[in-house]
């Protein structure tokens, strides 16, 4: 598989779109045999649009090089977006229109209600579906074969790292603010049993998904003399909980799990500086990241390539890698993806499945938003930058009941 993998990378540096190759003379021919339509289901709007507008450009950033480098054995890859609206009944329509229209695979589910109604489609209709941020447990079942999580762990292997660095960091308290849906609760269960085996206290707030307000939460959590607050799963509420704890003078760090970093600092500004750290699954202080950057940032209106962004991209690229070797049949590519492990561009750990489709071997990066200089080129958002804290230890994929 990595072989395969070199091929596409080899033909794309020497189409000159990606660094460590020189343009030619004879640019590869353009692609005219028939387009293979791949699906991105995600959010374009409602409350996840932040992690959806990044997931479907780093998407279109893989199908524009791959067809600039001539396709995929001559057929050009063509990318049909459905806007999910964040909402889990549009979803499950929007999966049932794209696998009618042929799609071979689907990728960009962020909302985990939405990867709940849609997974048990995919698996129904066996069409390879990858979920980027949709951290519910439920999403993944052990008779899951065509569900695929990408970026965002199930909520027990979040919250492992998590309480890894309370207890590094010799903390006697936690707090959480965790939203009202299936991932919150999901997250809500892991970081209670992660909790119970340390001796650190944990409490948690829940608040609605919608909630912009979080002081009456941020206030029973300063009470309790929290050390840490986990602001997770309130799209994007993550800028909002940190601002508004330092202005209740709660002047302590937060961790979210898996925001979007411009999101953020849209919310908070200077006051994440130095206090926002998140986990992510790419790896920002590496030159291939960098390099992809700047690449997607001449394609997308974004003013960053969040984790989000690099998944799209691995997504795509890894398709097209299993087209290339066994076809475009859906059940052949899921197939062929559980055999492989893939190197991504920018990403921090290799990506394999589980039979069931969890990630395997994930090792997640911990990192906070410093104040740069970012590296030039990959931020236009401001010179802010993410530091790595901590490489996490390897998680163990959770097995469902």
């Amino acid at each position: 598989m990595r072989n395969r993998r070199a091929q596409v990378i080899a033909a794309l540096a020497a189409a000159g779109l990606i660094g460590g190759g020189v343009a030619t003379a004879s640019a590869p021919p353009a692609p005219d045999g028939e387009p293979i339509a791949i699906g991105a289901l995600t959010s374009l709007t409602g409350n996840f649009a932040p992690w959806g507008l990044q997931v479907r450009d780093g998407m279109q950033l893989a199908v524009d090089e791959i067809n600039a480098a001539g396709g995929v054995d001559g057929r050009p890859l063509e990318l049909v977006v459905v806007d999910d609206q964040s909402s889990a009944e549009e979803g499950a329509s929007g999966i049932e229109r794209l696998i009618e229209d042929g799609v071979v695979a689907i990728g960009g589910t962020i909302s985990s209600d939405v990867a709940l109604a849609t997974a048990r489609i995919a698996e129904e209709l066996e069409t390879p579906l990858f979920v980027v941020k949709a951290g519910a447990a439920e999403v993944l079942t052990r008779d899951s074969r065509f569900t695929f999580r990408t970026c965002l762990p199930s909520a027990p292997m979040v919250a492992g790292p998590i309480a890894q660095y309370a207890a590094e960091q010799g903390l006697t308290k936690v707090g959480a603010i965790i939203a009202d849906y299936a991932w919150g609760q999901s997250i809500r269960t892991s970081l209670e049993t992660e909790f119970a085996d340390l001796d650190i206290e944990l409490q948690i707030e829940v608040a609605p998904v919608p909630e912009t307000d979080f002081t009456t939460y941020l206030r029973n959590l300063q009470d309790f003399g929290a050390e840490l607050l986990v602001a997770s799963g309130h799209p994007p509420g993550s800028g909002a909980i940190t601002v508004q704890s330092a202005d209740l003078g709660l002047d302590v760090p937060v961790t979210g799990a898996y925001s979007v970093l411009p999101a953020v600092m849209s919310g908070a500004g200077d006051a994440a500086i130095g206090r926002y750290a998140d986990f992510d699954c790419a790896d920002y202080t590496s030159e291939e990241y960098q390099d992809l950057a700047r690449r997607y940032l001449e394609l997308s209106d974004n003013t960053f390539m969040d984790d989000d962004a690099v998944a799209g991209y691995g997504i795509v690229q890894n398709v097209a890698t299993a087209i290339a070797e066994v076809g475009d049949d859906p059940a052949a590519i899921a197939e062929y993806l559980h055999a492989g492990t893939f190197d991504v561009p920018g990403y921090a750990f290799p990506l394999q499945w589980t039979e069931w489709g969890e990630l395997e071997g994930a090792t997640l990066l911990f990192s906070i938003i410093g104040e740069g200089p970012a590296p030039e080129g990959v931020n236009e958002a401001g010179e802010w930058y993410p530091d790595a804290l901590l490489l996490a230890d390897p998680v163990e994929p959770y097995e469902p009941e």
